[in-house]
């Protein structure tokens, strides 16, 4: 990844918004000579996301992640010193150390009860936070790979899971809380949904098959090539069980963080496997 150099455009807020999976598809050096080339269009969106994530800018990268730590009724900010972790295993040479940004992770603990939404600050190993190390799940690794965790120096990062025993409001709110702490703290921040989608498309994967899985998974391409990310507040729970994503819960947080005027545009949906993979990168309208 090239050098982090030049002047920082003065605007502050956030300037980068996408989703993007975390399937270890998505990196072909990550995978073996025989699957390498089963997402190519995933490989192919995911080079465009970071192509528009170097032109953003941004001093920090917030990682909305589904596979952290799991807190029951609460949303989970790491306030760890560093996050740091390898795809499958050291040989694979898929690893990140990344510095996490402790300031702005306080401000969206703060931002988060104010707005009156279960949230604690996780660490991981040493007692003293600051020198702590968080491991690095694979659904924040797989997004940083491309979009700022080989940056000379890494962007940093902050990492949020969310709380799916939390209501649809709650994660749309705390989107909103999370955007309002980037506001004040003066960061120019990227924004990323970590998100596979439905996991039932094959029925020899974990989860066997389901036709909800298609479903859910064509009503979200609908929902951004139409530019309607406020619908995904209608999303039926019913549909969410069976199809079994692993998506609406950031997406909701997205939604929360940049509304309804930013502009969605689809650069990639497949699936090649049992589960989908999906990106989207979102135009922030213009004097936004």
């Amino acid at each position: 990844m090239p050098p982090d150099t030049g002047a920082r455009p003065a605007e502050s807020g956030l300037v980068f918004a996408c989703i993007a999976p975390h399937g270890g598809l998505a990196i072909p050096e990550a995978c073996p000579p025989e699957s390498a080339s089963l997402a190519e269009a995933t490989q192919a969106g995911m080079a465009e996301l970071a192509r528009r994530f170097d032109d953003a800018r941004p001093d920090v990268v917030i990682v909305l992640t589904p596979h952290g730590i799991h807190v029951d009724g609460h949303l989970a900010v790491v306030v760890a010193g560093r996050a740091a972790g390898n795809l499958d295993d050291e040989a694979s040479g898929i690893s990140l150390a990344l510095e996490v940004d402790r300031e702005l992770a306080a401000g969206i603990l703060d931002e988060l009860r104010a707005a009156e939404i279960p949230a604690l600050g996780v660490s991981y190993g040493g007692n003293d936070p600051a020198e702590a190390v968080m491991p690095l799940d694979w659904g924040s690794l797989v997004p940083l790979w491309y979009l700022g965790g080989r940056r000379d120096p890494p962007t940093r990062v902050v990492l949020v899971a969310p709380a799916r025993d939390l209501s649809v409001e709650a994660h749309v709110a705390a989107g909103a809380a999370l955007a309002s702490a980037v506001s004040v703290s003066g960061r120019r921040a990227a924004l990323i949904a970590s998100a596979d989608q439905a996991h039932v498309h094959a029925a020899d994967g974990p989860y066997g098959f389901d036709p909800a899985g298609r479903v859910l998974d064509d009503r979200v391409v609908s929902i951004l090539r139409e530019g309607r990310l406020g619908a995904l507040r209608d999303l039926d729970p019913r549909l969410i069980a069976a199809a079994k994503p692993d998506s609406w819960w950031q997406m909701l947080m997205l939604l929360g963080a940049i509304g309804e005027d930013w502009r969605s545009e689809l650069l990639s949906y497949e699936a090649p496997t049992y589960y989908g993979m999906l990106c989207a990168a979102f135009v922030r309208p213009a004097g936004g």
